[in-house]
């Protein structure tokens, strides 16, 4: 990922934190037929290595677990993004000489990629999902609510995703390149859009509190 020195985000709880929140991730791979990539959600066992480990899974059709994969995979997780118009800017008025941009945070995790199909670790998995995405509601539906026999149906049309990670690559593009009555302009744009992705990027654009 080209990452300019004004935008490296190396903080490894703020790595951490944007793929907690990310809802979807992307699993992509090399092999000697192309890159493979597939939309998947995916979480990080902080505890397990070095770095943790991201587990998964994708459906058994799918080609991507069958074909071998050439060194690391990286996996794609996207905070929060949003379009930064130049009329936000204090140098428009100034000098005119801006351009349109867009500001986003994004991390790649690197690592090798381990396929599985074993039950019990299918069930683990898809239990710590469904637990992470269901943990917000008022009456959370969990795994154990569906017949065993239904489940264990389920867990042999998947193959399971390990990925212990050697590395992480971070990206927090939020304006700080800009003088800081132009990252004011940015800040108070998008906090004020009808845009709910725009308000949520609005608290990350580093100006005065």
């Amino acid at each position: 990922m080209y990452t300019p020195p004004a935008f490296k985000d190396e903080d490894v709880e703020s790595i951490r934190a944007t793929i907690r929140d990310a809802r979807l991730a992307n699993l992509v791979t090399a092999t000697a037929e192309g890159p493979l990539a597939t939309p998947l959600p995916l979480f990080l066992d902080e505890s397990e290595g070095e770095r943790g480990v991201i587990y998964g899974h994708l459906a058994k059709a799918n080609p991507q677990w069958q074909v071998p994969p050439i060194g690391n995979a990286v996996t794609i997780f996207m905070g929060p993004e949003a379009y930064v118009t130049p009329s936000w800017y204090a140098t428009k008025q100034e000098t005119g000489k801006v351009v349109p941009t867009w500001n986003y945070v994004a991390v790649h995790a690197y690592g090798p990629v381990e396929f599985f199909q074993d039950p019990e670790r299918l069930l683990d998995v898809v239990t710590r999902l469904t637990r992470k995405h269901e943990a917000a509601r008022a009456k959370p539906w969990a795994v154990s609510d569906a017949p065993a026999d239904f489940i264990a149906g389920q867990l042999r049309g998947i193959v399971g995703i390990r990925i212990p990670v050697v590395r992480f690559e971070g990206k927090r593009k939020m304006s700080q390149n800009r003088p800081m009555a132009d990252r004011v302009g940015v800040a108070a744009g998008l906090a004020a859009s009808e845009n709910p992705a725009d308000r949520a990027a609005a608290p990350l654009i580093p100006v005065p509190v």
